[in-house]
């Protein structure tokens, strides 16, 4: 979906965190792959992608999301609940990364093994602290740009940091390499968002 300036300002203005939705608007898994495809087109560090997603529709597991997150309604009544995760040891896809650019042909062979060897030696020497805030930092950008994708097509979101990590670590089975960051609800809304105001700009800017 192409927007120009002024419906990217719309958009912006227009997303306010949703928590009450249509418990019976379902979004197709195809549209929510979409959504997901273009949100993954946010920079990231060295362009290592350093993110995983786990969508969650169905029923029951959302029931069970809804006790680990600290029985938000949202959990329960959106059309989805999208999980981020952020990868630890991101250096792995730096080979995927730069043969995917080889073969687009948007860099040459040289090219293409020094990137890989160079984010290989510089991510994997960094400490797990370091890879953490780094994937973090990342999911960020990430997670802002799917809930703007969902604005734009329609839909409805809110992000939710307040859940047991560690719970839904065992109940969905994530592996060591990935830690969740993030969940977000996506759906119809029921009843608008609540509107917050802003700082003053001149309170949170400098310009020098």
């Amino acid at each position: 979906m192409l927007l120009t300036e002024q419906s990217l300002s719309t958009v912006i203005r227009e997303r306010h965190s949703v928590r009450k939705y249509d418990p019976n608007y379902k979004i197709s898994k195809n549209e929510l792959s979409e959504m997901i495809s273009e949100a993954t087109l946010a920079p990231s560090s060295s362009n290592l992608q350093p993110w995983k997603f786990i969508v969650i529709q169905d029923t029951n597991f959302k029931k069970e999301l809804r006790t680990i997150a600290n029985n938000q309604e949202q959990v329960e009544t959106s059309s989805a609940v999208i999980a981020v995760l952020g990868d630890k040891e991101m250096y792995n896809n730096a080979e995927k990364v730069g043969r995917c650019a080889y073969e687009a042909g948007l860099i040459d062979e040289a090219t293409m093994t020094r990137m890989i060897e160079g984010s290989i030696k510089l991510y994997s020497s960094a400490t797990v602290e370091n890879r953490t805030q780094i994937a973090t930092y990342d999911a960020g950008l990430v997670s802002m740009q799917l809930m703007l994708i969902a604005k734009a097509r329609g839909y409805d979101t809110v992000p939710m940091g307040g859940f047991d990590k560690q719970k839904f670590i065992d109940r969905f089975e994530v592996s060591d390499r990935y830690f969740p960051i993030v969940l977000i609800a996506i759906g119809k809304a029921a009843a608008p968002g609540r509107q917050t105001t802003r700082l003053p700009l001149n309170e949170v800017v400098s310009f020098i």
